[in-house]
């Protein structure tokens, strides 16, 4: 698939669903726009496993952060959406997706079922990549509670984590991708990326929802401590 590929506005009539009894009024909603969705009809027919793959390409396609030959690491991989955009991108068996829960196999990635916050995850990781970790990135995030603090406390939980994994397993100048929410990254969380990375930036891709709250930091040229 080619950089340039991205999902088109279909100009066909808006799709409603009949509300069947069993459907709540939130669950029907969220079924209609899924199917008028067209990164969710790209998707599908493209071959990807989500619609968030479309979310790291845009980020990709502005930054250019991912690198043929590439080693990337993959947190919190499932369902493969972000790991299939990486093998196309930074090319085969350089890719280690990992998760707690097993991933159906994708082709040119490598798989593995962990909990990377684990002490023993880092060396694990590096082991099975074989070689040393250029890139990490993260699309991690809680199951919403409806209460905005505590879903942003947990997000933001989860990308400090990733965040210390990062800075252990890194080589100099690589890169460290993950999401955050919309309210700004955590201070304490700021000030280590602008520490340890040259750059620093927030994106809002396309592909993300307007009404989402969620954001991505990007942070480039890594200083080995």
């Amino acid at each position: 698939m080619n950089r340039d590929d991205k999902p088109q506005a279909s100009r066909a009539l808006k799709v409603r669903l009949r509300t069947a009894k069993q459907r709540t009024k939130s669950s029907q909603t969220w079924l209609e726009r899924q199917i008028n969705d067209p990164y969710v009809r790209a998707a599908k027919a493209q071959g990807y496993r989500s619609r968030a793959a479309y979310k790291l390409k845009e980020m990709d396609d502005k930054h250019r952060f991912l690198k043929r030959g590439a080693r990337v690491v993959d947190l919190g991989a499932a369902p493969g959406g972000w790991t299939q955009i990486l093998v196309e991108r930074v090319g085969a068996n350089t890719v280690l997706g990992v998760d707690i829960q097993a991933i159906e196999p994708i082709e040119g990635a490598g798989l593995l079922v962990l909990d990377f916050m684990q002490a023993d995850a880092p060396a694990t990781i590096v082991q099975n990549l074989n070689g040393p970790v250029n890139i990490v990135v993260s699309d991690m995030a809680s199951p919403a509670t409806g209460h905005r603090e505590t879903d942003h406390m947990r997000v933001m939980a989860l990308c400090e984590a990733a965040l210390e994994f990062a800075i252990e397993v890194l080589e100099p100048r690589g890169t460290f991708l993950c999401k955050v929410l919309r309210g700004g990254t955590e201070r304490s969380l700021l000030e280590t990326l602008k520490r340890r990375f040259g750059k620093v930036v927030h994106i809002k891709p396309p592909a993300s929802r307007s009404d989402s709250a969620e954001m991505y930091v990007l942070a480039m040229d890594f200083r080995k401590p």
